[in-house]
């Protein structure tokens, strides 16, 4: 899942960014409005998230909302606020926001409610993700295959996450770099297939990964 950050303070900027990446997010932080609004509005970026703190230099965070909004942006967006007035939060959800949270903050606060946001605007109600033998729980990291706990990288998990929230529908391969990498990674050539070559060994006779050949990729129940 892959995050924009838009928070001017450094200290904590730094440390929201270190702690979502710690917790398997891809995150790209940005320090003023204007930044933010050019980053959501740039055809070639995908985000799954945006993150906004409420007061940043050249634009707020609701200006920034309103802005995406009126450009028929659906990304699914945090308020943040260090304000505890009710007429902040009226002004970002009446704007379009669909969460905010209060700073100072729990990072697992913050993380359950990025949960939680992602369920809903993927039209899922069901806490983990399932297809054949294989079930992932977004919440600990943990992937039973066959019932087995099998060990996968934060990649790894990042591409099988997006291909079961997307199963029986080809997710394209330019769709799983923007999930897996943000503007300070490199990405080599066969990054994506030498990730597909290890995730199909650990979820052999589970579930299948079928390659779409010039399209992207499928994950499909095994007896299929």
């Amino acid at each position: 899942m892959r995050i924009l950050l838009a928070e001017d303070d450094i200290d904590l900027g730094s440390c929201i960014k270190e702690g979502l990446e710690q917790n398997g997010y891809t995150v790209d932080w940005v320090q003023n409005g204007r930044l933010a609004i050019a980053a959501l509005q740039t055809s070639s970026e995908h985000f799954d998230l945006a993150i906004l703190d409420i007061n940043m230099p050249y634009s707020t965070g609701l200006e920034v909302l309103k802005t995406i909004r009126n450009d028929f942006n659906n990304v699914p967006v945090f308020i943040l606020t260090a304000k505890d007035q009710i007429e902040d939060k009226i002004a970002g959800l009446d704007s379009g926001a669909d969460d905010y949270i209060i700073k100072p903050f729990d990072l697992n606060e913050l993380c359950a409610r990025i949960r939680s946001i992602k369920r809903r605007s993927s039209g899922r109600t069901e806490i983990n993700l399932s297809i054949g033998g294989v079930e992932l729980d977004p919440a600990s990291h943990n992937v039973f295959v066959n019932n087995s706990n099998i060990v996968f990288s934060r990649r790894e998990f990042s591409i099988l996450q997006k291909l079961i929230e997307k199963k029986n529908k080809v997710v394209s391969r330019e769709n799983l770099i923007q999930t897996l990498y943000g503007w300070e990674d490199e990405v080599d050539s066969n990054t994506i297939e030498v990730h597909m070559h290890n995730l199909r060994k650990k979820i052999a006779n589970a579930a299948s990964i079928r390659t779409i050949r010039g399209v992207g990729y499928i994950i499909e129940d095994h007896k299929k």
